[in-house]
């Protein structure tokens, strides 16, 4: 594929990630400056397979370890050409994945180099869900990028999110706190990955990466915390007694499965990328 990098802030952009912790568990949440931004963290969950990150014949991150999710950084928008090869082959040698990014103006996003469901490699872009919390409450996304079959995820031995399939998406506004998830294959009890003891802290989104894969017993979770969406306390709706916003505090995170399921599929995903993967 002819390189066709068509911003050149994408060089600088992505050369901030080469400079920041590779991996920090939890992330601050940066905004665009300006609609012609993007913000864009890059997430490799493609097990065993240490890789460097092109953008044409430009590398931009090196050594990249699978498992590592770099710190957001802003992009321009624009259309880029990713290339990822196995460490020290690029970028005279074959990519593992080559694609063509959409970067659109305004949008937080993960890009991920993952397996599909047969297991090979792909790359894949999501939107990062950065609107306001109600007060009390905390945002919890799960991506499917396993080379793993359709699954269920479960909070404190509850199903919340059914039959999510490689390389879809799930969301639901639940109770700020504490949980304890694991991921089952859909519709049995068998634990895939987990029980992972999760904070969900007031005003986050966090947002759980399901990787690796089921045939090579390698499975695991990565999560990305984004921060920042709070909403003032006076938007809880409370009753005259105030037992309105009692109610809403001890509302378990089951009965939020309608509102996940209804986020399934597309709506997660911001760029579906050009190219064929190689």
């Amino acid at each position: 594929m002819t390189s066709r990098v068509t911003g050149t802030a994408l060089t600088a952009g992505i050369a901030v990630a080469l400079s920041v912790a590779a991996g920090a568990p939890a992330l601050a949440q940066p905004q665009a400056s300006d609609d012609n931004q993007a913000t864009v963290s890059v997430l490799h969950a493609v097990p065993g397979l240490t890789v460097d990150v092109y953008a044409g014949d430009k590398e931009l991150i090196p050594d990249f370890k699978p498992g590592t999710l770099t710190d957001p950084m802003k992009l321009d928008a624009g259309s880029y050409d990713i290339k990822i090869f196995k460490d020290g082959e690029g970028p005279g040698g074959t990519p593992a994945i080559e694609k063509t990014v959409d970067v659109p103006s305004g949008a937080n996003a993960t890009v991920v180099a993952h397996l599909n469901a047969q297991g090979e490699p792909a790359l894949d872009a999501f939107v990062n869900d950065t609107s306001k919390v109600p007060a009390g409450k905390a945002r919890l996304t799960v991506r499917h990028v396993a080379a793993a079959p359709a699954v269920d995820v479960r909070a404190d031995g509850t199903p919340v999110f059914k039959n999510l399939e490689n390389p879809k998406e799930a969301k639901g506004d639940v109770a700020a706190g504490t949980i304890s998830a694991d991921v089952v294959l859909a519709g049995t009890n068998t634990v895939a990955i987990g029980p992972a003891e999760l904070d969900l802290g007031e005003g986050t989104n966090t947002v759980v990466y399901a990787w690796g894969s089921a045939e090579d017993k390698n499975l695991a979770l990565k999560t990305q915390t984004l921060t920042g969406m709070h909403s003032a306390p006076d938007g809880v709706p409370a009753g005259e007694s105030g037992q309105a916003a009692a109610h809403n505090e001890s509302l378990p995170i089951g009965a939020l499965s309608l509102g996940a399921v209804s986020a399934l599929g597309a709506a997660g995903l911001l760029w579906r990328l050009r190219s064929s993967t190689r």
